[in-house]
């Protein structure tokens, strides 16, 4: 099972579509973490079979998409939220503490537009930064999950340059 995961595409839906034509034939779910309902929308008229959840942004304004959600796929437990919500550009306390007391293995979250990947033992914790507004000078990121028996395997990646 692999999974690809964006975020805070603001608006550039150029940079999100030419990720799915790159990872659509090797990936099983892609998950937007809000930030990006327009391109979503979009994505999702392009490729009418495409596996794609999303949860709203605090951008998102009139969003029907949800806060957050909880899901399992390949026997791991996922929760992903855009993170404005547990105020992650200050601290990751409350996302870390609301994903395990949810089961979830595996926390997603965007909003400060920053990388990052941390494997805390039986919680890792992953924000793929943003396809096209970095705030850590890495452009184009997104993030991939891995699950082998059981196991997520994260890790980030990056779009090739136009």
């Amino acid at each position: 099972m692999r999974i690809v995961v964006v975020s805070d595409t603001h608006r550039d839906f150029d940079r999100l579509y030419r990720l799915a034509l790159v990872e659509k034939g090797r990936t099983d779910l892609f998950v937007h973490l809000g930030d990006g309902e327009q391109e979503v929308d979009d994505l999702r008229a392009a490729f009418p079979g495409l596996a794609l959840l999303s949860v709203r942004g605090n951008c998102d304004l009139f969003s029907m998409a949800p806060d957050h959600l909880l899901f399992e796929e390949g026997g791991v437990r996922l929760f992903a939220c855009h993170g404005h919500s547990f105020s992650v550009r200050y601290s990751l306390d409350g996302i870390r503490s609301f994903a395990r007391s949810s089961g979830a293995k595996v926390a997603l979250f965007g909003h400060t537009h920053r990388r990052c990947c941390l494997n805390e033992g039986t919680l890792t914790l992953m924000n793929p930064g943003s396809l096209s507004e970095p705030r850590d000078g890495i452009f184009n990121s997104y993030g991939v999950i891995e699950i082998v028996n059981g196991q997520p395997f994260c890790h980030l990646e990056q779009l090739a340059a136009d």
